[in-house]
């Protein structure tokens, strides 16, 4: 089965119900997508009030991948509010688990920074993370382009298969080192990751600084060139994984929903289980 979803649900005005109050958006969203991306948690690690809210607002079958503390995962800037790593480990542990009882957490997401190479001290890393996150399903997003080379590229495969961990499939500009190319590699039997980041190779390479440089890396609308491509990725990972979580992480300019909206059309995808919120926007396809 091939699932389709949203970076977050905050930021996507064109799945908003007329009139619906900032605290419905994801009530909203949920009539939409079956999965999306969490990542606030990313910024922090998200009290159980609001995991357990945002659980009660969706529905039985919606899932939610969860993406890993910024401390967890190399990208840490200033000082890390947790007295250990041990706590700041339990702290997401604690916040996490509600979800995964709920039978809602597809995943959670661990994305390393672009620096984050292959080389030993990285991989013994990994190592350390799966030792405090190990009840959860875990996908790993490499950004560095060393764990894809010719030489290593079947070793991370083969290490991200004995660690049980899901394979995260990135479409990206290809910008060099910090950049990774489309492989659409299943990793596990059961689950794989395709996270699409768009294609604006400008906005990658050259961000610019303050706190916009994500509205001109992410700002992307993909042709329906493009998206066949992804298309064909998707059922090259069908036939070796069960499930295929496909993110659409391209919003800047607000065209992630159109985008998967389109996708979802292209490939003749039907989700049911949905909230019963709907908006007329989409009625009747793209």
């Amino acid at each position: 089965m091939i699932y389709v979803g949203l970076t977050g649900w905050g930021d996507h005005p064109d799945v908003y119900s007329p009139g619906s109050k900032k605290t419905e958006r994801l009530i909203d969203y949920s009539a939409h997508f079956p999965i999306v991306e969490l990542d606030s948690s990313f910024y922090a690690v998200q009290p159980e009030r609001n995991i357990t809210k945002w659980i009660n607002e969706t529905p039985e079958g919606f899932q939610f991948v969860v993406k890993a503390y910024q401390g967890m995962t190399g990208h840490q800037r200033g000082e890390n509010p947790f007295e250990s790593r041990e706590a700041m480990f339990e702290a997401f542990r604690l916040s996490v688990r509600p979800m995964k009882k709920a039978g809602k957490l597809a995943m959670v997401l661990l994305q390393f920074p672009p620096w984050f190479d292959c080389q030993k001290s990285n991989v013994e890393a990994i190592r350390e993370i799966i030792s405090h996150l190990g009840e959860f399903d875990l996908a790993v997003e490499f950004r560095h382009q060393s764990w894809y080379s010719p030489e290593l590229r079947e070793k991370t495969f083969e290490f991200l298969r004995e660690n049980r961990l899901i394979h995260t499939v990135c479409d990206e500009p290809q910008a060099g080192d910090g950049s990774v190319p489309l492989v659409p590699v299943a990793t596990r039997d059961d689950k794989v990751l395709m996270r699409l980041h768009g294609r604006n190779l400008h906005g990658w390479t050259n961000p610019g600084g303050g706190q916009k440089w994500r509205e001109v890396r992410y700002l992307y609308d993909y042709n329906k060139e493009e998206l066949a491509e992804i298309s064909k990725a998707a059922e090259t990972l069908q036939q070796s994984a069960e499930n295929v979580y496909i993110i659409f992480n391209n919003n800047s300019g607000g065209h992630a929903a159109g985008d998967a909206k389109e996708f979802q059309e292209m490939n003749g995808l039907e989700f049911t289980g949905l909230s019963d919120k709907q908006l007329d926007l989409f009625d009747g396809g793209l």
